[in-house]
């Protein structure tokens, strides 16, 4: 939609509208939704007040192409650091508390030569070590197990893993397990997301206690000895059986994966509270803040006995105020802005619970919905409400019948996202029989009104057949050739840390397809070695890096290939061919030369000059070094000292230069080692500004 809406808003300025001319002619793009020609009513309905606007706003979809996966990569370490190739867009199991699943109808498959070739191009163009494939359902893509495969086997000797979102446990099998495994096995999540199988039925999850089962006991065997499970409590239909079901389903499956000789099965859960999403089968359903609570004590008590099983709740605060976030009106506009100006945000973060929670509740209030707010928390409908869910009798709710509630209109009722409204009533009926609906992309249509001239049809897309899996990745620990590298840092790259600077000279190497030799172990990695540890901040003219090689290269086409990669503030101003077996540049370095600005008031240049003559006639200067297991011991600043001069002053600042120790043994003298020698010969303040080490000496092999 971005093309047409650039285009419409091109056209209208050059044209000379006016705003309200331009967002008119805006609210004739399909997909575009313009508040301020639609009214919100009393009875929750969004009517148009202008004449030329459609009635609902259609809901668009564009079919994944994988090849805009490849862009920008960071030079510090990011959440999700890796490349990233949509494989399947849209999802048909209908599972009835899932919004995803509903909006994104229907499901396209990307052809499996498409999904190969950009990832192969992108993880050349990157220089990522890991790359995802990502859909709603992965499992669900057909041909998964091929294009798994066969970029398991293109890419085997390149160290690099393919993660994947949460699998669907029922096709989970050896291909899969083969894809995902290896030397980096990433982890293994499944969602059941009930404990019982009558739950799963009323929720239209699809999968059975043996399907489960037999995708558990598949990761056991292909090495795996932890998993994470994700279950929701609250669901509709839910008694105390259901939830205690899923402990006694954690307490099976270890019991049916026991092996002898292995250590027992350990799990990750996390306990989701059930909140209802707008244009789902459970969108009227709600529970109340009392019942998750109660249903929290219930299952952490039977979890408890549980040893290997580490378990995560969900605040049940943050429950709330999701349901009252999630199905709220445009009154919710005040109370998003305040809560956000109260200090809101990061609102999942424990550290910021508390904060959030009371920025969230003043804001309520301040809108003056707080009423509404009690509603939610007291659960405002339960569309199967059983005897164990009734809660105290001072509770008060509003009272509705079953049509009535389902009949009246809802503030996204505007929003025409392709499925019917009456399905997703017969829907929540079938789920109060526990009648499951199949998946309409492999077994039939469900008839929820999706498919049409608007939004197209299921696309899937049939499997090739799976390559023969050629074994998992072995790193080549050859050494044949060590090449040693002058190099800068400079600008803002002063900002990137030690370790983002070894990811750069992984992803460089990568992206110049240079034969780096490897590490073995458990977690191999490329032989590439800094020789110092640069302070954060610090601009450079003069480090240090060996590469080690599985083949020899020319040093000059080695240097031309690592330039072309590395960005211009890391500029190559040397590389040498040194003996393999030579001390690495790490042992023999032996001092630093820095230039630091020092900050002083009121001082001259005599005064510089007179305190750094003191501090290199004073042969004492003790500091007290405390170590990382808390030990304390002092040193003598000034062994390490072997240089010390004035370079320029201007106003209050001083630059000087200074040569000293920076042994790999700890053997250091960083620069407010300098500051403090010279503020106990001023005997005032001395505050460092800047570092900038321009070169390193060595010691002779």
């Amino acid at each position: 939609m971005l093309p047409e809406i650039g285009l419409v808003v091109e056209e209208g300025k050059a044209a000379g509208l006016a705003r309200e001319a331009l967002l008119l002619d805006l609210a004739q793009v399909p997909g575009v939704y313009v508040p301020r020609f639609y009214d919100c009513h009393e009875d929750g309905s969004v009517r148009p007040n202008y004449p030329d606007v459609p009635v609902r706003i259609l809901r668009r979809v564009a079919a994944p192409i994988p090849a805009y996966s490849i862009g920008l990569v960071p030079y510090v370490q990011t959440v999700h650091d890796r490349l990233t190739v949509e494989i399947r867009r849209g999802c048909t199991r209908g599972c009835r508390f899932c919004q995803p699943g509903m909006l994104t109808r229907p499901a396209r498959d990307v052809e499996p030569e498409a999904v190969v070739e950009a990832i192969a191009q992108g993880m050349r163009a990157t220089g990522y070590n890991e790359f995802s494939l990502l859909s709603l359902s992965c499992s669900d893509y057909l041909s998964l197990p091929a294009v798994g495969m066969e970029l398991k086997n293109r890419l085997k000797d390149e160290n690099i893993s393919l993660s994947l979102p949460s699998q669907r446990v029922d096709r989970f099998d050896e291909n899969i397990a083969n894809i995902i495994g290896g030397t980096r096995q990433t982890g293994l999540t499944f969602a059941p997301e009930a404990g019982t199988q009558r739950l799963r039925d009323i929720i239209n999850k699809g999968l059975t206690n043996e399907e489960l089962l037999r995708g558990v006991k598949t990761a056991v065997e292909q090495g795996w000895d932890k998993v994470k499970l994700y279950f929701m409590i609250g669901l509709p239909g839910e008694t105390d059986v259901d939830v205690i079901g899923i402990a006694e389903t954690v307490r099976w499956l270890r019991r049916e994966c026991r092996t002898e000789g292995r250590k027992r099965l350990e799990f990750n859960i996390t306990i989701s509270n059930f909140t209802p999403k707008p244009h789902t089968p459970f969108q009227w359903h709600s529970v109340s803040t009392a019942e998750f609570v109660r249903k929290q004590a219930l299952l952490q008590a039977e979890l408890s006995r549980l040893k290997g099983v580490k378990v995560n709740y969900t605040d049940v605060r943050i429950s709330a105020m999701e349901d009252f976030v999630g199905r709220g009106d445009r009154r919710l506009s005040a109370v998003v802005r305040r809560a956000w100006e109260l200090g809101a945000g990061m609102d999942a973060w424990w550290e910021n619970l508390e904060r959030a929670y009371g920025a969230w509740e003043q804001a309520i209030a301040e809108a003056g919905l707080t009423w509404k707010y009690r509603q939610v928390e007291a659960g405002e409908w339960n569309a199967m409400e059983t005897d164990n869910e009734r809660l105290e009798s001072h509770r008060r709710r509003p009272q509705y019948s079953f049509d009535e509630r389902l009949e009246a209109p809802l503030p996204w009722d505007l929003l025409d996202t392709g499925i019917d409204k009456h399905w997703l009533k017969a829907d929540l009926q079938r789920a109060l029989e526990a009648v499951t609906v199949p998946d309409c992309a492999f077994e039939g249509c469900s008839q929820c009104g999706i498919c049409g001239s608007e939004f197209g049809h299921n696309i899937v897309v049939e499997p090739p057949p799976i390559p023969e899996f050629q074994g998992h990745f072995q790193p080549n620990q050859a050494r044949e050739q060590r090449l040693r590298v002058w190099f800068g840092k400079l600008g803002e790259l002063a900002l990137l840390s030690h370790l983002d600077l070894v990811r750069l000279f992984d992803r460089a190497v990568r992206r110049a397809s240079l034969p780096i030799s490897f590490t073995g172990g458990y977690h191999p990695g490329p032989r590439i070695a800094i020789a110092n540890a640069l302070a954060l901040g610090m601009t450079s003219s003069g480090e240090i890096v060996d590469f080690e090689l599985t083949r020899p290269m020319e040093v000059t086409a080695f240097r031309e290939q690592l330039a072309a990669v590395l960005p211009a503030e890391v500029p190559l101003y040397r590389v040498e061919d040194v003996k393999i077996n030579a001390p690495a540049a790490t042992g023999l370095l032996a001092q630093a030369e820095y230039l630091l600005t020092l900050v002083a008031p009121e001082t001259t240049a005599p005064q510089w000059e007179a305190w750094i003559a003191q501090a290199l006639a004073n042969p004492l200067c003790l500091w007290e070094k405390t170590t990382k297991s808390g030990k304390r011991s002092q040193v003598n600043l000034r062994e390490r000292l072997d240089e010390l001069a004035l370079v320029s002053v201007a106003e209050d600042e001083a630059v000087v230069r200074y040569v000293g120790s920076c042994r790999n043994d700890g053997t250091l003298l960083a620069p407010e080692h300098v500051a403090y020698l010279l503020e106990q010969a001023a005997h005032q303040e001395i505050n460092l500004r800047s570092a900038q080490p321009p070169t390193v000496n060595f010691e002779p092999e």
